[in-house]
């Protein structure tokens, strides 16, 4: 008796055990791609799925976007200047199959591929297009490196150069060529305001003089306005018309 409950106890035992190795459960965010005796069968899941013990073997792939933060790379700008480049690089799996059977560790080797990229794609830039230009630096790097990786299934989202570190001498010619394009722009700043000046003042002159008795008016209210201040002493100009007047007065009593 107690032999057959020992036999049947070993029998739900390996059923168990069987049933567990058969059975997997797949999460929504992954795949299952299914190898039977070495050969490829397909791709499984998400959800429950069954697979033969000993015979099939599953390799889980994660279908999630990954970023990576590429480490600082050394680069020569096109003008020769040396720099420290950094990017964030994301990425996921489009096609779990060739991202297992195309490609050994294909986090590993899309890292690699992307900082090689960057340094080369920086390398043919300017500084000043690597400072000013970075959408345009970044898509062409998205572009090489998802070309290069489309036969592993990977598909390359997005990348983002972060920082760019430049030596000390090189910070402080930016600084000085920074300063000198806002003094440059202050000095056109004040001669136009001058120009603009001088042009509203000669209108205002031409305006006056065609006028009777314009100046006149003019140096009335100057007065006035030099009346309400502390000063007192006043000096003014004689218009132009007082001068004409006397000498016709002059000329009529000769």
């Amino acid at each position: 008796m107690l032999n057959v409950l020992a036999n049947w106890l070993m029998v739900i035992v390996l059923v168990v055990l069987l049933l567990s190795a058969s059975i997997k459960i797949i999460p929504e965010y992954e795949r299952a791609v299914l190898f039977r005796l070495g050969r490829l069968v397909g791709v499984r899941g998400p959800g429950l799925i069954f697979i033969i013990p000993v015979v099939d073997r599953i390799t889980r792939i994660s279908l999630r976007t990954v970023v990576f933060d590429v480490p600082p790379q050394e680069v020569i700008t096109r003008d020769n200047v040396t720099c420290k480049v950094n990017a964030v690089l994301y990425y996921r799996v489009v096609v779990p199959d060739k991202a297992v059977v195309n490609v050994e560790q294909y986090d590993e080797a899309t890292n690699q591929l992307a900082q090689t990229t960057l340094r080369s794609v920086v390398g043919t830039a300017d500084l000043d297009e690597l400072l000013s230009e970075r959408d345009k630096l970044n898509q062409t790097i998205q572009h090489i490196v998802d070309d290069a990786t489309d036969p592993w299934g990977i598909k390359v989202t997005a990348v983002e150069i972060k920082d760019v570190v430049l030596p000390s001498e090189m910070q402080r010619a930016i600084a000085r060529q920074a300063e000198a394009e806002r003094n440059r722009r202050a000095l056109v700043i004040q001669a136009e305001g001058e120009q603009q000046a001088a042009q509203l003042l000669s209108e205002a002159a031409e305006i006056l003089n065609s006028k009777p008795g314009g100046i006149t008016v003019r140096v009335l209210r100057t007065l006035s306005e030099v009346a309400n201040t502390q000063n007192t002493t006043i000096i003014f100009p004689l218009p132009m018309e007082f001068r004409k007047i006397l000498g016709q007065h002059k000329a009529d009593e000769n």
